[in-house]
């Protein structure tokens, strides 16, 4: 089980690695041309990279899920701290999900062209939310790796 224990925290160091990427990108690259160059070509790789390593923290989240036997905890001992804290995590985990799933439909939808006011909006919002979220969940995971 260490080993998956390893993949999980290698895949969340990919992912929130990558977003903090894109995230300074946007932020210290304040010519337009230059930050639209950028994300143009690196933005479907982005994409597919993040996609591997969200289906791997997802693989590998649910299996160290089934080793530790949380679905007991939740059970046995659902006002354990343990079992409130995983309850957040998973919770926020799937919301982030969602909202990079709604976030690479529109990339992929509108890369190369011009995005609506909506789109934009929805884009940005849904990076920023992803970013805050990446840590929020990082600190409930070592929450839950103290508790254990």
């Amino acid at each position: 089980m260490q080993i998956i224990l390893y993949i999980h925290i290698l895949s969340a160091t990919a992912w929130i690695g990558g977003s903090l990427l894109l995230f300074a990108l946007g932020i210290f690259l304040r010519d337009k041309e230059a930050q639209n160059n950028v994300y143009k070509h690196l933005g479907p790789l982005y994409g597919y990279f993040e996609s591997v390593w969200l289906v791997s923290l997802l693989t590998t989240g649910t299996l160290l899920y089934i080793h530790h036997g949380f679905s007991t905890v939740f059970v046995n001992a659902m006002d354990s701290d343990l079992a409130q804290t995983m309850i957040r995590k998973v919770i926020m985990v799937a919301f982030l999900t969602a909202i990079t799933i709604v976030h690479m439909i529109i990339a992929f939808k509108t890369h190369n062209k011009t995005r609506t006011k909506l789109q934009n909006i929805i884009s940005r919002g849904s990076s920023l939310m992803i970013f805050f979220l990446n840590f929020i969940i990082l600190w409930h995971a070592i929450q839950i790796r103290s508790m254990l």
